[in-house]
């Protein structure tokens, strides 16, 4: 009985989340939830007590696969750098693909028509980004005049409204070659003595043979792999050799 109710909450969760993706918080009610799921508004209301508890849960979700997705880019033998990009394209395929996080996105942006405290996402993105960060700034592959603290924030505004207006403007499939243009141009502020091209190709590469800290086949374009060199020997998460 405590496995059927589990999937019973999981199912409504995501058709929940696809009319939420699709509609809206407005545009979904709890009887939309029930016809697309198959159960009574009753069941909807037992699992969950109202629509802004539904929505919650939703995001709630959504968020969860954070600290599963931020360990993967926990490879010392990877520059910070090279993993703060792989990560970007992670969380851009997931905005393009998993319902669940697309709904959390667009709950989130409608949280004020919310009757509910929705959490901040942007709060597990910028420490992630400070810490690969600061990891790069040790490892002398993060520019002088770039102070990790200071830019984190200013990295995952300026990514989170590339995504969104790209999908408004062009379709959430033209976000990965997006990405890839605003990594162009802001790698080049970010790096000491490296270029963009040599990172996006390194995140490309990695991508295409199926390591586990990246998975960017297919998102986007960039050039040919190259190779980063530190100003002096020390080890990619920071303790110099």
């Amino acid at each position: 009985m405590q496995q059927r109710a589990k999937a019973t909450r999981r199912s409504l969760l995501e058709t929940a989340a696809h009319l939420f993706a699709e509609r809206g918080y407005a545009g979904t009610s709890i009887n939309d939830i029930s016809r697309r799921s198959g159960r009574t508004s009753g069941a909807v209301y037992f699992h969950y007590a109202s629509k802004e508890r539904l929505a919650l849960a939703v995001v709630e979700d959504a968020f969860a696969t954070w600290p599963h997705l931020t360990t993967r880019y926990t490879d010392c033998s990877v520059p910070p750098l090279d993993r703060l990009v792989a990560l970007s394209f992670e969380i851009a395929h997931a905005l393009m693909k998993d319902t669940v996080v697309r709904a959390g996105a667009r709950l989130w942006a409608e949280r004020d028509a919310i009757d509910a405290s929705l959490p901040d996402p942007f709060a597990l993105w910028t420490t992630a980004t400070t810490r690969l960060l600061a990891q790069a700034r040790t490892t002398r592959q993060l520019a002088q005049q770039a102070r990790p603290a200071a830019v984190a924030p200013t990295l995952v505004r300026a990514f989170y409204g590339l995504c969104t207006l790209t999908e408004a403007l062009e379709g959430r499939h033209g976000i990965a070659d997006r990405l890839t243009d605003w990594w162009h141009i802001t790698l080049p502020f970010l790096q000491h003595d490296t270029d963009a091209t040599s990172v996006l190709g390194r995140v490309r590469a990695a991508g295409s043979g199926g390591l586990p800290w990246a998975d960017v086949s297919g998102l986007g374009t960039a050039g040919p792999a190259g190779r980063c060199r530190p100003t002096r020997p020390s080890s990619p998460c920071g303790r110099p050799r």
